[in-house]
């Protein structure tokens, strides 16, 4: 087994060399892990080393990646590949590829389950939800869709899939323990995304799991059901389009971009949902990602090559910080230390030092701390602590 400073050693170009050099200065507050890059054009998953800010290794995936998934119970990767329908497993502890299963023809979507012990592809050829087990991974069923799918989420108790069908404007609630499906609930528009609230507390899991946000994006609101009934609670009309969802780290806001106005529109989803305010926030503003602590929302500006910070508590914006061109992808480090930003068109990941937003650190570069080049159309990423 190659040690990390051999990955580094072997893989790391001349062309890197002085930015290596300067993340090596900074190791002392460097994160101690990896970011996992899905390069799309690529056919390659670029592991970034966070600690000296440089890639280690890039891995081959046959086909095109659009997600990864990082699991620390299985200290395994998983990137999807939707054109072949196939899931492939990489190994974190050596950065070596492991394994590849085709689930389907075409695939849209993949999510971990709660506890970490499954993963679920959602399908388009044929249309169905598919359960993979991870030791040793395999598929343990397949349940049959109604409609053609568009997204998907699964509730934080563990319980409950929800789908969407955005031509078929409906959702479908799948009872996952006995693998069965409800009849469509039909809705008066488009619906894309669907999301529970994210489960940051174990004890709320199964409250947590009572509603299902839906972003209608043909009559531009967002949709509140809840899960047990199957039934709408509210339609809460938007100024915008709802095309990006982005949920604050407690789960009590919900920020909302897309088509329609500069700006993000913030949302109060539970107890009694309800808008709270649109805040301007750049030029298009797109792919969302916040901060814990410091609590600060990142949105990328994809037309202006920008990131537009906001601080979530005064709803300001602090900074704008150029970043590289297309950005389409934030990902935070768990230690709330640095946002990665994917940039597609450039090919390159930017790194946001967090605490230079607020001007405490001794760094005149501002927020920017520098630009990793990564690969051909990065689009998602996965953080993994090592």
């Amino acid at each position: 087994m190659l040690s990390r400073r051999t990955f580094v050693t072997t893989s790391v170009g001349a062309g890197l060399a002085t930015l290596t050099n300067c993340a090596r200065h900074d190791k002392a507050t460097g994160f101690s892990g990896y970011a996992f890059i899905a390069n799309q054009e690529g056919g390659a998953i670029a592991a970034v080393d966070l600690e000296v800010f440089a890639v280690a290794r890039h891995i081959r995936v046959d086909g095109s990646p659009t997600a990864v998934l990082a699991n620390s119970r299985t200290a395994r990767v998983y990137a999807l590949t939707p054109g072949n329908g196939s899931v492939h497993e990489i190994r974190t502890d050596n950065l070596t590829f492991s394994r590849k299963l085709q689930v389907a023809g075409t695939a849209l979507e993949m999510r971990l389950s709660p506890a970490r012990d499954a993963l679920y592809v959602l399908c388009q050829k044929p249309r169905q939800l598919v359960r993979l087990t991870l030791q040793p991974l395999q598929v343990a069923w397949a349940l049959p869709l109604p409609d053609d799918p568009a997204d998907f989420d699964i509730s934080p108790d563990g319980r409950t899939a929800a789908i969407s069908s955005g031509a078929g404007g409906s959702i479908t609630f799948v009872d996952l323990a006995n693998r069965s499906s409800f009849p469509p609930l039909r809705t008066t528009g488009e619906i894309g995304l669907v999301r529970f609230q994210p489960l940051h507390d174990a004890s709320r899991a199964q409250s947590d799991s009572r509603q299902l946000i839906a972003a209608n994006v043909s009559q531009r609101m967002l949709s509140v059901f809840d899960v047990p009934s199957r039934r709408l609670i509210v339609n809460l009309p938007l100024a915008v389009r709802p095309d990006n969802l982005c949920f604050n780290a407690d789960g009590g806001q919900v920020f909302v971009t897309g088509e329609g106005m500069d700006a993000v529109v913030v949302v109060y989803p539970y107890y009694t949902p309800q808008i709270g305010q649109t805040v301007l926030a750049g030029h298009s503003p797109g792919a969302m990602a916040a901060s814990a602590s410091p609590g600060y929302l990142f949105v990328a500006n994809p037309k202006s090559a920008g990131v537009s910070i906001l601080d979530i508590e005064t709803s300001k914006v602090l900074a704008v910080t150029p970043v590289g061109t297309e950005p389409s992808c934030i990902a935070i480090t768990p230690d709330d230390q640095y946002a990665l930003v994917l940039n597609q068109a450039s090919g390159d990941m930017a790194v946001i030092r967090i605490k230079s937003v607020t001007g405490s650190a001794h760094w005149k570069k501002g927020p920017l701390f520098m630009l990793i080049p990564v690969g051909s159309k990065p689009v998602s990423a996965a953080v993994v602590r090592v």
